[in-house]
């Protein structure tokens, strides 16, 4: 296992809106890199907080390794220097998801998210679930985010096994995508105690390792190289200065300081995405942000504000889209999404079948009033 000096360097931020990227296609079901470049380099560009690569919504499990590897490095090389890059890193095993992920690590990703294992259902008991997550955290080298999404595994993690894991220092938030908003109340409340900081710029948005390394005038920023935390801030700071979010330092031309971030709860159902925030939710990935992720973003924006009414109404404003076209059309119905609001959206794999001309319609109606 790390020592926790190498625990506390890749901490960081996951508040804020992501899109799980889509994975482009070809009309003959190969990968179309350059449309996935262009999908990327807009989202670098809208007020999200950052991206997911080779998420439930990226067809991850539909690819091959390679090119689950070559959508990570196109991924990579489009994205803005100043948004957070999560790579979905899930595959049944420790084995190959610690493959995956270090992989993601060598590009330069900032953190990995990983699914829980669920083929096996029957044999998927606490010890396994326990085994499994400790292993690829103990031996990841970017900080680890749970993804749970039982609507698509079948298997649902229970909350007693959150708090658990929630203890092991590299596993940092996690990804809850079952729309219960009272289950990620009690995750809040049981992980309460955690008590952990992040680098964070002077306006408290996120910080990472790849970023301070692109800052101009930071150490490895002209050769491109990662930089640690702790190696351009000269220690791992004391408990009381992490806790502190007066001090500032300067990294090049960036000033950072420290938030207190404790154990981050995400969640994926844009429809109760108001209710996840006001229960305790730092942030969300979410399906509907890519093909609107300024509406997404506004409702997050909202919440920030304390303004309670604007937020409702941006709530109310996706709700039913949110439920229709990520819910029950699936991925083709947000890749069609993003067709009508002018992203690269495309065919889905099979088994995944085109939309009707009806449903095709109806998503149009749908995001009529939506067209961020």
């Amino acid at each position: 296992m790390q020592s926790d000096a190498f625990w506390v360097e890749l901490r960081m931020l996951l508040h804020g809106i992501f899109p799980p990227i889509t994975t482009p296609f070809y009309p003959d079901g190969n990968v179309y890199f350059k449309k996935l470049e262009s999908n990327v380099e807009r989202y670098s560009r809208t007020p999200c907080a950052g991206i997911v690569v080779l998420g439930s919504t990226g067809e991850a499990i539909l690819l091959s390794d390679q090119e689950r590897r070559d959508a990570l490095k196109s991924a990579r090389e489009a994205t803005a220097p100043n948004k957070v890059l999560i790579a979905g890193t899930g595959i049944e095993s420790a084995a190959e998801t610690l493959r995956l992920t270090d992989y993601a690590a060598e590009l330069g990703y900032d953190a990995a998210m990983v699914r829980t294992p669920h083929y096996y259902k029957k044999q998927m008991q606490p010890a396994n679930i326990l085994a499994f997550f400790r292993i690829v955290a103990d031996r990841s080298p970017l900080p680890v985010i749970i993804y749970n999404f039982p609507q698509a595994t079948g298997y649902d993690i229970p909350v007693e096994l959150v708090v658990e894991l929630a203890e092991h220092p590299n596993v940092i938030g996690i990804k809850e995508s079952s729309g219960d908003v009272e289950k990620v109340c009690r995750m809040v409340e049981g992980t309460r105690h955690i008590k952990r900081s992040a680098t964070v710029t002077e306006t408290f948005d996120a910080v990472t390792p790849r970023m301070l390394a692109s800052a101009p005038g930071s150490a490895g920023a002209e050769a491109g190289e990662l930089v640690s935390v702790a190696a351009l801030t000269g220690s791992v700071s004391s408990p009381a200065a992490k806790a502190s979010s007066s001090a500032v330092t300067v990294i090049g031309k960036r000033k950072t300081r420290q938030k207190e971030t404790g154990f981050q709860v995400m969640v994926g159902a844009a429809d109760k995405l108001l209710p996840a925030l006001e229960g305790g939710a730092v942030g969300a990935i979410l399906a509907f942000a890519c093909m609107s992720p300024t509406s997404c973003y506004e409702i997050y924006a909202a919440w920030k504000e304390g303004d309670a009414e604007l937020s409702q109404l941006k709530q109310e404003r996706i709700a039913l889209a949110s439920r229709r076209v990520v819910g029950e059309l699936g991925i083709p119905g947000v890749k069609y999404g993003m067709d009508f609001n002018g992203y690269f959206g495309g065919p889905a794999r099979l088994p995944f079948l085109p939309l009707t001309g009806d449903r095709k319609s109806e998503v149009e109606r749908l995001l009529a009033d939506i067209r961020s």
